[in-house]
C-alpha cells in the first residue's frame, strides 16, 4: 500500500480559472506561491517555490467563488512532478497539486496571517486542530 499527502500554506498567485470537463465535472485551476526565509540581516534569502493546484467538482467551484489572487491558502492533496523543455530548449520542472482540501487562512494584508476566521473546503471537512502543526 502507498500512501502520499503534501500540505502547502502559501499565497494565491493568480485568480482561479473554473472550467468543467465535458462530462460536467467542474475543475479549478490556481497558482500558490509558497515563501522560505533563510539567515538573518544581510545574509537573509529568500526562495519561492511556485505549486500549480487543481481542485474537483464542489471545491473547484467554491474556490472559484471565493478565492483571489494575495489570499493566503492552505491546500492539502496529492502531488506530481512534470518535467518539460521551456521555449529556450531548457529542461524545467512543474509541482502539481491535487486538493484534497482547501482552507483560506487570510489575506496578503493580514499581519498575523494565522488560523483566525479560517474557512475549510473539501470533501472531507476535519478539524483544524487535527492538523499536526
Amino acid at each position: 500500500m502507498s500512501y502520499q499527502q503534501i500540505i502547502i500554506v502559501g499565497n494565491v498567485g493568480r485568480d482561479p480559472e473554473l472550467k468543467y470537463l465535458p462530462s460536467g465535472v467542474p475543475v479549478c485551476n490556481f497558482t500558490v506561491a509558497v515563501n522560505e526565509r533563510r539567515g538573518t540581516g544581510e545574509d537573509r534569502t529568500e526562495k519561492t517555490t511556485w505549486f500549480r493546484v487543481a481542485a474537483w467538482r464542489q471545491t473547484a467551484e467554491t474556490v472559484s467563488q471565493y478565492l483571489t489572487k494575495g489570499r493566503q491558502v492552505m491546500v492539502i492533496g496529492r502531488i506530481d512532478a512534470r518535467a518539460y523543455m521551456d521555449n529556450s530548449g531548457q529542461p524545467q520542472a512543474s509541482l502539481e497539486l491535487t486538493a484534497d482540501r482547501v482552507v483560506f487562512l487570510g489575506t496578503r494584508s493580514d499581519a498575523q496571517g494565522g488560523l483566525g476566521g479560517y474557512e475549510d473546503y473539501g470533501e472531507a471537512a476535519e478539524n483544524i486542530s487535527d492538523i499536526p502543526f
